[in-house]
C-alpha cells in the first residue's frame, strides 16, 4: 500500500468518527445514559487515532537524512502503536471504569428514545467507513482470511482502521441492546452492564493491535511468499548458483531490506561478478517491487566435509 493507499479508508474513517462523536455526546447528555457516553469517548479516541494516523503517513514520507539513513518510514509504525495505547487508554480504561459506576450507582435514563435514534444513525455512518476500509483492503488481502491479512499485513493503516471499525459496530450494538434492555425492564444496571462491555472490547483490540505493532516496529522481515521470490530471482543458475543465507526486514511498510550472502560460480572475474549482482538486483526489484534496500555478498559455497568417521 502506498502511503496514501489507505488515506481514504482514514478520512472517512475521520470523518464518520467526528460527526458520530458529536451526536453520541448529545445523546448521553440527554438521556444520561454510561453506554452512551463510552461510546461517545471511544468515538473521541476514534477520530484522533484517524489523526494520529495522518500525522504518522506525512512524517514517514520525510526525505532520509545522516541521522536515518534508511528514511523514516517505521513512523508510521509508531503512530500506529500510539493509536493502540490512546484506543486502550481512553476508551478501554474510560468505559470499564463508567461502567463499574453504573452499575454500582445505577441512574434512570431520560429520553431513552433519543439514544436509540442516534444510535441507529451512528450504526449507519460507521458501517459507511467500515465498508471504505474494506474496499480499499481486499486488493491486498487477495485470497487470505480478514485475520490473517491483520496478523500478516506489513502496512499498519487499513488493519488499523478495520478494528477500530469493527469494534466500534460491536460496540454500538451493545450499547443498542444496553439502552433497550433498560427501556424494556426498567432496569438502569443494564445500561452499566453494556458500558463495561464496551470497555471489555475494546480492550480486546487495543492489545491485539498493540502486539502487531510493537512486533512491526521492532522489525519484521518478508512475507513467506517474498522470501520465496527474492530466493528465486537471486539465482541465475549460470554466474549465481544458491543463496547461503539471507536477512530481510522491513523498514517501512514499502520498503525491505535485503541481505544475501550468494554463491558465485568458480573463476568469474570481477566484472562478471558485478554484473551477476546487478543482474539479480533487477531480477529481484521486479518480483518484489518493495525490495529497494539490497546489499548482496558474493562468495564460494563450500559442501560440508563427510564424517570420515563412516564406514
Amino acid at each position: 500500500m502506498s502511503a496514501g493507499g489507505g488515506k481514504k479508508a482514514i478520512l472517512a474513517a475521520l470523518s464518520a468518527n467526528a460527526g458520530i462523536a458529536a451526536a453520541k455526546f448529545v445523546g448521553a447528555f440527554i438521556t444520561g445514559s454510561g453506554s452512551m457516553l463510552a461510546e461517545a469517548v471511544h468515538s473521541v479516541a476514534d477520530t484522533a487515532n484517524q489523526g494520529l494516523l495522518l500525522l504518522g503517513q506525512r512524517r514517514a514520507a520525510q526525505d532520509a537524512d545522516e541521522l536515518h539513513p534508511f528514511g523514516y518510514g517505521r513512523n508510521r509504525y509508531f503512530y500506529s502503536f500510539i493509536v493502540a495505547l490512546v484506543l486502550f487508554t481512553l476508551g478501554s480504561i474510560y468505559a470499564i471504569y463508567e461502567g463499574i459506576h453504573k452499575i454500582q450507582h445505577p441512574e434512570e435514563l431520560s429520553n431513552p428514545i433519543v439514544a436509540i435514534v442516534i444510535l441507529f444513525l451512528a450504526i449507519c455512518l460507521e458501517s459507511y467507513s467500515f465498508m471504505t476500509a474494506m474496499r480499499e483492503s481486499i486488493p491486498l488481502k487477495g485470497n487470505s482470511s480478514w485475520w490473517r491479512f491483520i496478523r500478516n499485513s506489513r502496512s499498519p493503516e487499513l488493519p488499523v482502521v478495520l478494528l477500530e471499525d469493527t469494534g466500534a459496530l460491536i460496540g454500538l450494538v451493545f450499547a443498542f441492546a444496553a439502552v433497550g434492555l433498560t427501556i424494556l425492564t426498567d432496569d438502569p444496571v443494564w445500561d452499566g452492564i453494556g458500558t463495561l462491555a464496551i470497555g471489555a472490547l475494546l480492550g480486546v483490540i487495543a492489545l491485539i493491535l498493540i502486539v502487531e505493532m510493537q512486533s512491526l516496529l521492532i522489525g519484521e522481515g518478508a512475507t513467506p511468499e517474498e522470501d520465496k521470490a527474492i530466493r528465486a530471482n537471486l539465482v541465475d543458475g549460470k554466474r549465481i548458483d544458491r543463496v547461503i543465507h539471507l536477512k530481510t526486514q522491513y523498514l517501512g511498510p514499502e520498503e525491505i531490506l535485503v541481505a544475501a550472502k550468494i554463491s558465485i560460480v568458480p573463476d568469474l572475474d570481477i566484472e562478471d561478478i558485478a554484473a551477476a549482482i546487478d543482474a539479480a538486483e533487477a531480477r529481484v526489484r521486479a518480483a518484489v517491487p518493495a525490495a529497494r534496500v539490497m546489499y548482496l555478498e558474493p562468495d564460494l559455497y563450500r559442501t560440508p566435509r563427510a564424517d570420515s568417521t563412516i564406514a
